[in-house]
């Protein structure tokens, strides 16, 4: 019995693996021969191509699952466990000086910069 349960599981795995790549063959060669002879006028290509193409853009870009995101995001958050680190050891005095610092040299980026008080506006003398 369990022997010929993990039998049946290689075989559907194997199976769906093979329909996986023969679709990602045709969604691949329709596209190609839908857009590039027409846009850059480029030869029509055959199935054989389709997956030459496949495996060579998988060469020249990276057999990475998750791509650059992925490795982003880790990067990310290694950085920020590093700030959280370092804010740690502050006292709660440099902490909110810190902020202050920050908030004053990224105030313009990525939203609206906060328009100066009257007690921060420098009078002419």
């Amino acid at each position: 019995m369990d022997r010929k349960f993990w039998l049946l599981r290689g075989l559907r795995f194997f199976f769906f693996a093979a329909l996986f790549l023969v679709v990602i063959g045709f969604v691949t060669q329709a596209l190609w021969n839908w857009l590039m002879p027409e846009l850059f006028h480029l030869p029509a290509i055959s199935l054989p191509q389709t997956y030459g193409l496949l495996l060579l853009s998988r060469i020249l870009f990276g057999f990475k699952p998750g791509g650059r995101s992925a490795a982003w995001a880790r990067k990310r958050r290694e950085w920020q466990q590093r700030m959280a680190g370092r804010m740690e050891h502050l006292s709660p005095e440099a902490r909110e000086k810190f902020r202050q610092q920050m908030r004053s040299r990224c105030a313009g980026w990525g939203r609206a910069a906060e328009q100066p008080t009257e007690s921060t506006v420098q009078q002419p003398a």
